[in-house]
C-alpha cells in the first residue's frame, strides 16, 4: 500500500526529499541555542563578562535567523510536495476509475468513490505534509535533545528517559484502540455522501411524494453515526494530553529537585541546568507533536487503505497484447454465451445465447423486466465480458479488439440518459470531438432533435443544465441518439431510448434510420411492439434465454410470449400518441 501511494509523488520528489533535509538543518540550528544560552549564563552573567554576553548573544541570534530561514524553506517545499502529491493521487484514482469496467465500478458505490477522491485524499495529504516536517522534526529534536541532556548529566537524563518509554507504550495503546473506529467512521462518510447524492439527484421525486421529512431523518441518522464515532474516538484520544502531561511534569519535578542538589554540591552549573530544562521542554514539545502525528496517522491510515482499494483494483477488461484496430462490418455473433454479474455464484443472467446478426440488419429486442436485454447489448461493446462463450463483431472476438477502436464503432444510447452541463453542441460533440456544426445538425435531423433545438433562442448554443434538468425526458433521449449517430458507428444500440418519445416521433426516427443509415446494424430494445415490429428480426428474451428470434409475423404465429405481449398492448388500445395521430 505504502509503495503504491509513494509512487504518486512523481515530479515532486525533489521537494519531498528537500523538506526533511531543510527541517533537519532547522532542528540542528535550534538544538545549539540552549547550549549557547548556557555559555551566556556561565561565562557571561555569572562571571560579569560583558564581551562574552555580546559574543554568545550574537551567535545565538545568527543561529535563530538560520533556523528561521530553513524553517520557511521547509514550509514552502512541504506545501508544494503535499499539494502536488494530492493532485497526482486524485488524477491516478480518476484515471483508474475511467479504466474500470462496469463490473469493477459495481464493487464501489458512487458516494464511496467521491469520498475517497475528496475527504480521504485530503486526510492523506495532511498526513504526508505532517510526516515530511513534524515526523522528521519531532523525533530528531527529541533524539538530539536527549543526546545533549546525556552530555550535560547522565543521571538526570535517565529519569526523563524512563518516563518517555512509559509514554510511548501509552500512545501505542491509544492508537491501537482508535484505528478501527476511524475505519468505521470513513465508511459512514460514504453513507452520508450517498444520502446527499440521492436526495439532490432525486429532489423532484422527493418533493413530488412529500418525502422531505423521511430524507431529513435518513440524513440525520448518517450524520449521527459520524458524530457518535467521532466522539468515541475523541474520548480515547483525550487521554493523550493528560497522560503525556502527567509523565512529563512528574519527570520535570524530579529533575528540578535533583538538579538543585547537584548545583548545591557543585557537580552542575546553573547554566547547564537551564539548558537541561530547555532541552527537556524541547522533548516535551516533540512528544506533543508525536502524539499529533499518531492521531493524524490513525485517521490517514484508514483513508489510505480505502484509496489503495481503488488504485489496486485491476480493471477486468483490458486490451490484448496485439489488438485489432479495425472493425470490418457490423455483423454480430453470440456463440454459447453465458454471463453472470457475480462470477462463481452459479447465478447466470444470460444462458446459452446463440445469435447471428448480419451487418446492416435492424434487430428488435423485447422481453420482461430482468430478462437480460440491457445485459445482452452491453457485451457487444465490452462494457462487461462474457463468463463463457464468445461475442464476435465483424467476425472477430470482441476481446481481440482495441477497446477504444471497438467502442468507437459501437454507439450505445443507454437506458439512463446522461446529459452534461454545457451547450447543446458541446453535448453533441461527445460523440465526435471535432464534429462541424453541419454534422451536428444532420445527426439531430435524423434523431428528430432539430424540432425543439431550432425553437430555442440560441439554437445549438443553448445552455443545458447539469443532468439536462431544463429539457424534457424525450428531448434528452433525442439528443443522446444524435450524439451516438455523430460517431458514424457500424453498430447502433438503442436501449429503450425512445420510451419518453411519442410514437409519431419514434416512427420518424425509425424511418430516418432506414433511409439514411441502412448499412448500420441497429439493435433496438423497446417495450413497445410498435417500435420494433418493422425490424428485420426480433429477439424475444425470457429469464436470460432466447425464447424466439424471427420476424414480427412469424413470432405472432409461433411464439407464445411475443403473442401475449402483442395482445396485451392491443387490448389496452395501444399508445395514446398513436391514436391521436
Amino acid at each position: 500500500m505504502v509503495k503504491t501511494l509513494i509512487r504518486q509523488i512523481g515530479e515532486y520528489k525533489k521537494q519531498a526529499i528537500l523538506t526533511p533535509l531543510l527541517t533537519s538543518a532547522e532542528v540542528f540550528m535550534e538544538i545549539l541555542i540552549p547550549f549557547v544560552t548556557a555559555k551566556i549564563i556561565d561565562k557571561g552573567i555569572n562571571e560579569g563578562n560583558l564581551y562574552n554576553i555580546f559574543y554568545y548573544g550574537a551567535i545565538m541570534l545568527i543561529l535563530a535567523f538560520i533556523s528561521l530561514f530553513f524553517g520557511i524553506k521547509a514550509g514552502q517545499t512541504s506545501a508544494t510536495a503535499a499539494t502536488g502529491f494530492a493532485s497526482n493521487l486524485r488524477k491516478k484514482m480518476y484515471r483508474r476509475i475511467q479504466a474500470f469496467s462496469f463490473s469493477n465500478i459495481d464493487h464501489f458505490s458512487t458516494a464511496g468513490l467521491v469520498t475517497r477522491m475528496t475527504t480521504d485524499v485530503t486526510s492523506v495529504e495532511n498526513a504526508f505534509q505532517m510526516t515530511m516536517r513534524i515526523a522528521v522534526r519531532a523525533p530528531l529534536m527529541m533524539i538530539l535533545s536527549m543526546v545533549m541532556c546525556f552530555m550535560i548529566n547522565v543521571r538526570l537524563t535517565l529519569v526523563f528517559l524512563a518516563g518517555l518509554v512509559f509514554l510511548g507504550f501509552c500512545l501505542f495503546f491509544i492508537m491501537h484502540k482508535v484505528m478501527p473506529i476511524f475505519k468505521r467512521m470513513f465508511d459512514k462518510y460514504d453513507e452520508l455522501n450517498a444520502s446527499i447524492q440521492e436526495n439532490v439527484t432525486g429532489i423532484r421525486a422527493v418533493k413530488a411524494f412529500v418525502r422531505e421529512d423521511f430524507e431529513k431523518e435518513k440524513f440525520g441518522r448518517a450524520a449521527y453515526w459520524i458524530y457518535t464515532l467521532s466522539v468515541k474516538a475523541e474520548k480515547i484520544l483525550a487521554f493523550n494530553g493528560p497522560v503525556m502531561m502527567s509523565v512529563v511534569y512528574t519527570s520535570m519535578m524530579m529533575l528540578a529537585w535533583l538538579g538543585a542538589n547537584f548545583i548545591v554540591s557543585g557537580t552542575m552549573t546553573t547554566g547547564n541546568l537551564t539548558s537541561l530544562f530547555s532541552y527537556v521542554a524541547s522533548m516535551l514539545m516533540s512528544m506533543m507533536m508525536i502524539s499529533m502525528i499518531f492521531v493524524m496517522l490513525s485517521m490517514s491510515l484508514a483513508a489510505a487503505r480505502r484509496i489503495n482499494e481503488v488504485l489496486s483494483e485491476e480493471p477486468e477488461i483490458k486490451n490484448p497484447q496485439s489488438p485489432v484496430m479495425e472493425v470490418s462490418d457490423g455483423s454480430i455473433d453470440f456463440e454459447d454465451v453465458q454471463f453472470s454479474y457475480r462470477k462463481g455464484s452459479g447465478e447466470s443472467t444470460l444462458k446459452d445465447i446463440n445469435l447471428h446478426i448480419k451487418s446492416g440488419e435492424t434487430i428488435g429486442i423485447i422481453g420482461g423486466t430482468g430478462s437480460g436485454k440491457s445485459t445482452l447489448v452491453s457485451l457487444i461493446s465490452r462494457l462487461y465480458d462474457v463468463t463463457s462463450g464468445s461475442v464476435k463483431v465483424g467476425g472477430i472476438n470482441v476481446k481481440d479488439y482495441d477497446i477504444e477502436a471497438l467502442r468507437n464503432n459501437v454507439s450505445v444510447v443507454l437506458q439512463k440518459n446522461e446529459i452534461f452541463s454545457g451547450t447543446i453542441i458541446d453535448n453533441l460533440r461527445w460523440g465526435k470531438e471535432d464534429a462541424s456544426e453541419e454534422e451536428c445538425k444532420r445527426a439531430c435531423t435524423l434523431a428528430c432533435a432539430d424540432e425543439f433545438i431550432e425553437q430555442k433562442p440560441d439554437k445549438y448554443y443553448s445552455w443545458i443544465e447539469q443532468g439536462g434538468t431544463n429539457i424534457s425526458g424525450g428531448q434528452k433521449q433525442r439528443l443522446c441518439i444524435a450524439r451516438a449517430l455523430l460517431k458514424e458507428p457500424k453498430i447502433l444500440i438503442l436501449d429503450d431510448s425512445t420510451s419518453a418519445v411519442d410514437t409519431s416521433t419514434d416512427a420518424k426516427i425509425r424511418k430516418a434510420f432506414r433511409e439514411n443509415i441502412p448499412h448500420v446494424t441497429k439493435l433496438i430494445i423497446s417495450q413497445r411492439i410498435s417500435s420494433i415490429q418493422d425490424a428485420d428480426r426480433i429477439i424475444v428474451l425470457d429469464d436470460g434465454k432466447v425464447n424466439g428470434f424471427d420476424t414480427h409475423d412469424n413470432l405472432l404465429k409461433f411464439n407464445q410470449i411475443y403473442k401475449e405481449i402483442c395482445e396485451v398492448q392491443m387490448q389496452s388500445g395501444g399508445d395514446f400518441d398513436e391514436k391521436m395521430n
